[in-house]
């Protein structure tokens, strides 16, 4: 099968700078024929979508870049009857946005306060739900289409001061099997990526981010961290047919580090 995604039109959200996992998603569905449509949260995310996409092929140097404050109801929905306007339906969506408050980022989980706890939740796991339900609400997903997150070991396991981040990836674990039921009536895909550790702009607020590293490269099967264009070719399988079968999953890009036991 050629895999190529011509003709088809993704969403991306969550490009802060080169370093993104989002731009890797970016850069591989650019590579397949893909029409891409960037969503950013503030000025300088904007400043910097628009001078990376210059280097994607010449038909995404005008893809659209939309403001998308994933906080406010309204403000979802805004950005993507724009998007709507201007590309039509879309066959999918990759959701590469997450926050908390450094401050609960080390120390003790049982620390974290209500106002943080609640934030931390609602930007890194809500808001994949708010951004599904409003693209089918206005009906915006191809019969095959396929959406997804990214999601982090810290979800599953306890990760030394991942803390708040690691609850929030928890919840956003099983929205993606929730997700994954309500949507295949309508024959759409919902899956993640859980990558290993790699230098982004969010895991620098992760005080003990540098000793994670260092540990997946030592104990990690294949002893080497995650390159994030590794991410970003898985997530043009998962959008692609060749992955018509999977959804509900996470699917692991870290080397094999989440099989290790010692």
């Amino acid at each position: 099968m050629n895999l190529t995604l011509a003709g088809k039109t993704y969403v991306v959200m969550g490009v802060a700078n080169k370093r993104s996992i989002a731009w890797s998603i970016a850069k591989s569905l650019n590579e397949a024929g893909a029409d891409l449509v960037f969503t950013y949260a503030d000025d300088r995310a904007k400043k910097s979508i628009d001078e990376l996409k210059t280097l994607l092929h010449e038909n995404n140097h005008e893809a659209p870049v939309v403001q998308c404050n994933v906080n406010d109801e309204e403000g979802i929905k805004n950005a993507f009857e724009t998007i709507k306007s201007a590309k039509g339906k879309i066959s999918g969506l990759a959701h590469c946005i997450a926050f908390a408050n450094k401050e609960f980022l080390t120390g003790d989980y049982l620390e974290v306060d209500r106002e943080s706890f609640l934030q931390a939740h609602e930007v890194s796991s809500y808001s994949f739900t708010a951004v599904a339900r409003t693209l089918k609400h206005l009906d915006m997903l191809t019969e095959d289409a396929s959406l997804l997150t990214l999601t982090y070991l810290g979800g599953e396991r306890v990760v030394e001061n991942y803390n708040i981040m690691g609850v929030a990836k928890a919840s956003l674990d099983a929205s993606v099997k929730y997700l994954a039921m309500d949507l295949g009536k309508v024959g759409v895909r919902v899956n993640a990526i859980s990558a290993g550790p790699i230098r982004t702009l969010s895991a620098r607020g992760v005080s003990s981010f540098t000793k994670s590293l260092s540990i997946v490269e030592e104990k990690a099967p294949l002893q080497r961290s995650t390159d994030p264009d590794e991410v970003g070719d898985t997530a043009l399988f998962l959008f692609s047919p060749l992955s018509r079968g999977i959804t509900g999953e996470m699917i692991h890009v870290d080397n094999g580090y989440h099989i290790i036991g010692f």
